[in-house]
């Protein structure tokens, strides 16, 4: 039986009146392929989990997003996911319409690879040392994108980081409780990177 989350519901009542059906359409597609799926917030936006994070959207002003956890290790024979810094927040584009989604059969062979993904973490734990163990992608903020294309310098910066530094800062800016907060984050994050500096610099400044 499908177990919806009230916190998501608000959620689609407080979109914009076009994103209403693009969330509630792949909100159904989800528990539909996966009906175990349980729905859940993680930094302001609806994500799905089963054994884990499977995937979650989010609605902006203008357009809609939906990404996959583990998006990195999914097969995509169709090339329908993206990766580039510049596609959004996501893996599927900015999405204005109904219209932009892949085929409901592609999407669902997603949702499903990315489901026996999750099943098959089990395994994975027993198998592989943890020091060698992938972490799950954290999504890029789109406020974070567009802001590093307006500041090349650190926006260089960010593309030299190794992914370690890239994601203290994603975990940072996506922790934040309120929208103040991120943005605040955010400004500071563009700061640090035109200094060249990781999230941690200036207490590993103190240390030395």
């Amino acid at each position: 039986m499908p177990q919806y989350d009230p916190r998501v519901d608000a959620y689609l009542a407080q979109a914009a009146p076009f994103a209403q059906p693009i969330l509630e359409y792949l909100r159904r597609l989800v528990h539909e392929t996966c009906p175990e799926v349980e729905e859940t917030i993680k930094w302001g936006m609806p994500y799905f989990e089963y054994k884990g994070p499977v995937c979650g959207l989010a609605a902006f002003k203008k357009h809609c997003s939906f990404g996959f956890w583990k998006g990195s290790l999914l097969p995509d024979p169709k090339n329908l996911l993206q990766h580039a810094p510049n596609a959004g927040m996501g893996h599927l584009g900015k999405i204005f319409a109904l219209e932009d989604l892949p085929p409901e059969p592609h999407l669902k062979n997603l949702l499903l690879a990315a489901v026996q993904l999750n099943e098959a973490s089990g395994n994975l734990v027993h198998q592989v040392p943890k020091k060698k163990m992938l972490r799950a992608e954290l999504p890029e903020p789109e406020e974070l994108v567009a802001l590093l294309q307006q500041h090349p310098s650190a926006q260089l910066v960010w593309t030299n980081f190794a992914p370690s530094h890239r994601r203290e800062y994603l975990e940072w800016i996506l922790e934040a409780k309120t929208a103040g907060t991120r943005e605040k984050r955010l400004l500071k994050t563009i700061e640090q990177l035109k200094g060249g500096q990781s999230r941690h610099a200036k207490y590993q400044a103190k240390k030395t």
